[in-house]
């Protein structure tokens, strides 16, 4: 078998909390070596160049959450179509969310989603079982081995797959053999606040009414819940989307991170909008858990900087311009953002709020700690090359000629960005290079060291 090689150099490393000046020998799918300079080994022949020179090459971004909408929903987007707008953002791995169409949960059904993803994925990727009321026959037969965790909606969302029975919680909590992820938002305080701004405005609710019906309180009494749940069973647990300052409390900030069992995941869009965007964004920022005030915006910003909140993700939840443009009361809630995370995080470090290594641990790292991903999620020797090369002063605007999402539009629209990824490498693939992706697929179903 022929070996296939590549060197990547020039560029400056930013891994496991190093700014380091040194090169990247690939080796087929993996790192072979990581060379300091100044580099005096022979390289081998017919070696394939990547030039680094003034830019950073950081581990691939693994995003813990995103709805990618396949199958059955692929009006809105599909596997190939989102995991081609993550590579081009630098994220080179993904773990999908169940609410498709048929929702996720059976293992058959699930079996399924890995097929699709093996034929048209460009990024690795694995993909959530969900939980019900009643499927914990199913939940039980889940591999952890081979599947990333159990999604339970606490709260009800887009595809309405809401776990609300005490007793089934606390079924699932006690026998599930894997990490249960969670969306966490009370129901019925939702409801009562929505009828509320019914009563009030008809069916003319502002979109600034959001973060008021799915409100803190809603919130806190699921994330609460969820955690006492977690600690009575001994669960492995993971809040999704963390959106308040008050859930902070919930969460520990003092022990290592491969030594938790709770932990919490923030979402670049609630690092970046606030309660004032509502005005000029509307609808196009409707997510659930809302986007919430000034003082929520800067205490999450906080909690990634003391470790309250483990991993930085999108929720990547794309719908369609015309579903988006609807009334507050008909439209959806999500939207995609898979593209522009890592450069929406690094334009915070530009503005002093993140450091480039901080940005590493929580989107590379953390994921690969938290949910024990097989070699990946760092650079080192014998690990997958999974690459993201950034060019830290290259500023470009979002613009709909460079959306790749299939359906066509982003939040971040007309955002101008410092920086740029110019290169992604995964499983040692030069898929994508300054705009041009080279396919085919590449993308591998992820393992886990459980």
């Amino acid at each position: 078998m022929i070996q296939e090689y590549t060197y990547i150099y020039g560029g400056t490393l930013v891994n496991e909390g190093e700014i380091l000046e040194a090169d990247i020998l690939i080796k087929d799918k993996s790192i072979h070596k990581i060379l300091k300079r100044p580099v005096t080994e022979t390289l081998p022949d017919n070696v394939t160049l990547i030039d680094a020179s003034r830019k950073h090459i950081l581990p691939g971004v693994i995003d813990d959450q995103v709805h990618f909408r396949e199958p059955g929903l692929t009006q809105k987007a599909n596997i190939y179509s989102e995991s081609r707008a993550a590579v081009a953002g630098g994220t080179t791995s993904f773990m999908e969310m169940p609410n498709t169409s048929p929702q996720t949960v059976t293992i058959e059904l699930l079996e399924d989603k890995y097929h699709i993803a093996s034929q048209n994925s460009l990024a690795n990727y694995s993909f959530y079982m969900g939980a019900t009321n009643d499927n914990i026959d199913e939940i039980v037969k889940v591999n952890p081995k081979t599947v990333c965790g159990l999604k339970i909606f606490m709260g009800s969302s887009t595809g309405n797959m809401l776990v609300d029975d005490l007793d089934s919680l606390h079924d699932i909590f006690s026998r599930a053999p894997l990490l249960i992820a969670t969306h966490c938002e009370d129901e019925q305080t939702i409801r009562n606040n929505t009828q509320t701004y019914r009563d009030k405005f008809k069916d003319q609710i502002p979109f600034s009414s959001h973060p008021e019906i799915r409100s803190t309180e809603a919130c806190f009494l699921s994330s609460s819940l969820a955690v006492r749940l977690a600690k009575e069973h001994n669960s492995r647990l993971h809040v999704l989307h963390i959106s308040t300052e008050m859930e902070l409390e919930l969460f520990d900030d003092s022990t290592p991170l491969e030594e938790k069992r709770i932990t919490a995941e923030v979402c670049v869009h609630h690092l970046w909008f606030d309660q004032s965007h509502y005005k000029e964004k509307g609808g196009w920022i409707k997510w659930n858990p809302a986007v919430k005030s000034q003082a929520d915006k800067e205490a999450l910003i906080n909690g990634v900087l003391q470790n309250k909140l483990d991993v930085i993700a999108t929720d990547h939840a794309p719908h369609t311009v015309e579903e988006k443009t609807n009334p507050y009361l008909k439209c959806p809630s999500g939207g995609p953002m898979v593209q522009h995370s890592l450069v929406s995080m690094l334009e915070l470090y530009h503005k002093g709020l993140f450091s480039l290594e901080l940005i590493v641990e929580k989107m590379c790292h953390a994921p690969a700690k938290l949910f024990r991903i097989d070699r990946r999620g760092f650079i080192r020797e014998g690990y997958y090359a999974d690459l993201t090369i950034v060019d830290l002063d290259n500023s470009w605007t979002v613009a709909p000629d460079n959306i790749l999402y299939k359906c066509g539009w982003s939040p971040m629209d007309g955002v101008r960005y410092s920086s740029k990824v110019s290169h992604t490498i995964i499983n040692g693939h030069h898929i994508y290079n300054d705009g041009v992706l080279h396919e085919p697929a590449n993308g591998m179903r992820l393992d886990f060291n459980r």
